[in-house]
Order: structure tokens, then sequence, then C-alpha cells
């Protein structure tokens, strides 16, 4: 066992742990509120959750990563963190300011459009995205200070209060999603209140950090973070503003792909590795190594997707109704497309790592780019609305996997070295939005 153990990257074991808590959070989650909801409810609580976790996952993760990473190479040489809290709090209150500005403008028809003219939704929709950049924030200084069991900590905090409080919700029969939606926001900040000590011993200290140690890859990695989001979480939002009257398919489409995404919790764990082993590859100029890895982790994936494929479109049709009371209006073939679409996902996010590992995190960007462009396609054709989104959700996948194994099969150098040191090149953090 401590053979196995020092196999593994510091911290993976913690981090795993809280990430897999977080996960069953998820779960427990949308099978209480989906026996205790309405239908229409349901499909108001299933687009909050999208819309958190794109924006929240796809904005506020690469804020995490690059103050993990700049606080890391601040720690190899000696330097203190503070000031690199500093400039990511300021960088996550002015994202997060300048999407309560847009939410807050849109307040009426966001209401009316998505929440069924529950306006108390859009503010739930604020606080938890509030949550989320504080507990993102937290989270990139504990990781770059390779605080994993206090990263882990703040995660199982997260998971283990949101159980708790659905399980109070379901059991004391409440059954008004604005609760069901506080949960989100609640959870999150007791976790990072929690696990508060370490972050607060990093306050204040040393020089200021210049603007351009964070900004310098900031920009396109959340450009990737924000889009890779996108492609994986805007089918349930797009059923809801295609027809805001067809409640039944939106709640209905998130309950499968929770099912269907389970092989992404797996690449979550891979992922800790995989990129400081690519970069590494990269650095040396070990082409064959790099190839070897890459090809070693798109095997892994492949038999993930293909056994979760499996599963979903034997069993999913039974078990989103087993599990969240989700309406019968999905059936094999729709988790035969949701299931292909994310092998397909999990390709692109392995190929994605490639690039990363070259620096090269323009191409990951025009990748994400051009697919979402063709999912944006499909889903104005004219076709069944649950059709389209699954359709959607599959060419936008299968293009990004594509188009990032061209841009790698075209552009690997015969001797790559990334153009910043490796410490920058490998981003830390995992990411605490479930999929």
């Amino acid at each position: 066992m401590r053979r196995l153990l020092n196999l593994v990257p510091p911290g993976t074991l913690a981090v795993g742990a809280g990430l897999a808590l977080l996960g069953l959070a998820s779960y427990v989650h949308l099978a209480v509120a989906g026996h205790s909801l309405t239908g229409a409810d349901y499909s108001s609580l299933s687009v909050l959750w999208s819309i958190v976790f794109t924006l929240g996952i796809g904005v506020f993760l690469p804020v995490e990563q690059e103050i993990a990473r700049v606080v890391a190479t601040r720690r190899s040489q000696g330097l203190p963190p503070g000031p690199v809290l500093t400039r990511g709090t300021a960088l996550a209150a002015g994202a997060l300011a300048l999407m309560v500005v847009v939410l807050l403008a849109g307040h009426d028809l966001l209401a009316d459009r998505l929440f069924a003219g529950d306006a108390a939704m859009v503010w739930v929709l604020i606080g938890s995205l509030a949550a989320m950049a504080v507990a993102y924030t937290t989270r990139g200084v504990l990781s770059g200070l390779q605080l994993f069991g206090w990263y882990g900590g703040q995660l199982g905090v997260d998971g283990g209060l949101r159980i708790a409080m659905v399980a109070l919700l379901g059991l004391t029969g409440v059954t008004s999603p604005l609760w069901y939606g506080l949960v989100l926001v609640i959870a999150p900040l007791v976790g990072v209140l929690l696990t508060l000590p370490p972050v607060l011993r990093a306050v204040g200290g040393g020089v200021p950090v210049a603007w351009g140690a964070l900004l310098r890859g900031l920009g396109l990695l959340t450009v990737s973070s924000l889009l890779s989001q996108v492609v994986v979480n805007i089918g349930v939002i797009n059923v809801r503003l295609l027809d805001p009257s067809d409640v039944a398919t939106a709640g209905a489409l998130l309950s499968a792909l929770v099912l269907v995404r389970i092989p992404l919790f797996v690449f979550a764990s891979l992922q800790a590795s995989l990129l400081p082993g690519l970069a590494t590859s990269a650095s040396t100029g070990d082409l064959g190594g790099f190839h070897n890895l890459l090809r070693r982790a798109l095997g892994i994936v492949t038999a993930l997707g293909v056994l979760g494929a499996v599963g979903a479109v034997a069993l999913g049709p039974w078990l989103v109704g087993a599990l969240f009371d989700a309406s019968d209006v999905l059936g094999h073939g729709d988790f035969a497309w949701l299931a292909g679409a994310t092998l397909a996902y999990l390709w692109a996010m392995v190929l994605g790592q490639g690039l990363l590992a070259l620096d090269r995190h323009r191409a990951q960007a025009v990748a994400w780019t051009i697919g979402v462009a063709a999912l944006l396609a499909v889903t104005l054709a004219p076709m069944s609305i649950a059709l389209r989104v699954e359709l959607a959700y599959a060419v936008g996948s299968v293009v990004v996997a594509a188009t990032m194994a061209l841009l790698l099969r075209r552009g690997t150098p015969p001797h790559p070295t990334p153009t910043r040191p490796l410490d920058e090149a490998v981003a830390t953090g995992a990411s605490g939005g479930i999929r």
C-alpha cells in the first residue's frame, strides 16, 4: 500500500477524496430535488445548475490555476504568497462584478425566460457565482502552497454540507426550488470559512505582484475553460431557451448528463498527473515519451467512456426515473448520443492537456471556439429539441477533439520546448465544479 501511495502525486488522495464527496453530493442534491420538486421547478433548478457551473468553472477555475501557478513559483523562490492573493482576489472580484452587472441588466428577461418568472432565482444565481469566486480564489492559494489537506478539506466540507442540507430539505418536505438553489451558495462559503486559517496567514507581506504575472496566460485559459463548459452544459439551457414550456426535457436532460458524465470524475484524477508528465516530456524534448503518454491517456479515457456508455445506454432511461424522478422523455437512443458525446469530450480534454504542455494556449482556445461554433449551428437545425441539443453536444465535442488532434499533429516541433519555465507551464488545481 505504501509503495502504491508513493506512485501518485502529492496531495492526490486528499484532493481526490474531497472531489469524490463533492461528486456524491451532486447526485444526492439532484436526486432529492427531483423527488421533491414539480417538473417545472426541477427544470428551473436544472437551468440554474447549468448556468452556475458553466460560468463558475469557466471563469473562476482559470483564476484559481493562475493564482496557484504564481504562488507555487514564488514559494520555490522563498517569496510570500500575500501579493498574489491580493491580485487574484481583485481579478475574481472584477470578473464577478462584470457578471453581476450583466445579470442584473437582464434580470426580468432571465427570470421570465429561464426561471418561469421566479425573480428570486436570479439572485440565487448571483449568490452562487459569488460563492464560487471566493472558493476558487482561496483554493488557488491552498494549491500553490501545496496545502492539499486543506484543499481537499474545503471540497469535502462543501460536499458534506450539501448532502446534509438537501437531506434536511427532503425530510422536512420543502418544495421550493429556491432553497435547493441556496445550497449552492451556503455550502461553498462554509467550506471556505472552515479552511480559511492558512489563507489568512498568507495575507500581506512582500512587494506587489505585477499584473502581467497573472494576466499573461489568463485570457486564453479563460476562453478555453469557459467554452469547454459551454459545450458540456449548454444543452439544458438551450432546451429552456428554445421552448420555455418544455420543462420535462430540461430536467430529464440534466439528470441524464449527470449519469453519462461519470467518466469525467475519473479524468479529474488522471489530469493531476497527466499535464505535469506531458510538460516534462515536452521540456526535455522527449517527443516519443510525449506521444506515448498522450496515447496511453487517450486509451484510458476511451475505455472509461465506452464502459460508461454501455451502462448509460442500457440502464439510463430507468436510472433517471428511479434516481431523479425525471420524466420519461429520453430513450436509449438519447443516452447513446449523450454517451458518445461524452467520450469525444474526454478525448478533447486529453488532447487539450497536450496543447497546454506545449504552451499552445492559443491553439487550445481556437479548437474550443470552432467546436462551440459547430455546436451552435447544430442547435439551430430544424429537428426536435431533444435531438438537436444531444447532436450539438456530440458534434461540438467531436469537432473540438478533431481540431486539437490536427493542431497537435501539424504543430508539434521535433524537439518541443515550452516558451515558459516548466513550473509556469503546469497549471495546478482541480475543478471543484461537478459536471
